[in-house]
């Protein structure tokens, strides 16, 4: 693994940062993770120095797994960059733009295939972004051109605040078939953004 991680060293940074949001040192959206630091720190497990990372607003986790310093990462928080932390040195980019990494890792998988390079591009998503038609594209066309991309589902069952089933009509969250998908369950411990207690009308 790239880093040295745990499960209580990811969980105590964003409890940092959660009190850096209640104290109202962030001027600006924050997605806080919880609940999936195993299944992350496991997945980690395979990922290497030369692969890229593609991922969401909520990629506190990645960052740090993917070798960016606690204080650097903590530091453009604070400056407001939590939900579009980019790190081209370490190859990590997320976007706020639902499915926005899609085509674009998709594309490096492309780069690095034509080029002969060494590295994979592992894209993260939520189960939302999961039902789109942008993920179904971009996952068929990685899989049929054998391109080095894995798409890893972070299913927490919620679309925002609203139950993701619910809100497709049904249970239509598909469960793989490719050798590209993987899918985890986790319960997120926080509101969907901010750090305290979420009123629900």
């Amino acid at each position: 693994m790239i880093t040295s991680h745990t499960v209580e060293t990811l969980q105590a940074f964003e409890a940092q940062i959660a009190r850096d949001y209640d104290a109202a040192k962030i001027h600006a959206p924050v997605h806080l993770a919880g609940g999936n630091e195993q299944q992350l720190l496991d997945i980690f497990q395979r990922v290497q120095p030369e692969d890229w990372i593609l991922t969401q607003w909520r990629s506190h986790y990645h960052c740090l797994l993917k070798g960016v310093p606690p204080e650097q990462l903590r530091t453009d928080i604070l400056a407001g960059r939590s939900i579009t932390l980019c790190y081209p040195a370490y190859r990590i980019l997320s976007s706020a733009i639902v499915g926005g990494t899609l085509p674009i890792g998709v594309g490096l998988g492309m780069a690095i295939k034509r080029q002969h390079r060494a590295g994979r591009v592992w894209i993260f998503v939520g189960d939302m972004t999961q039902m789109t038609g942008i993920f179904a594209e971009c996952i068929r066309y990685a899989a049929g051109h054998n391109l080095p991309v894995e798409f890893v589902v972070e299913n927490n069952g919620l679309s925002v605040c609203t139950d993701t089933a619910q809100a497709w009509g049904g249970d239509l969250i598909w469960h793989g078939g490719l050798p590209n998908y993987h899918k985890y369950d986790y319960k997120l411990p926080w509101p969907h953004s901010g750090a305290g207690s979420r009123i629900q009308f």
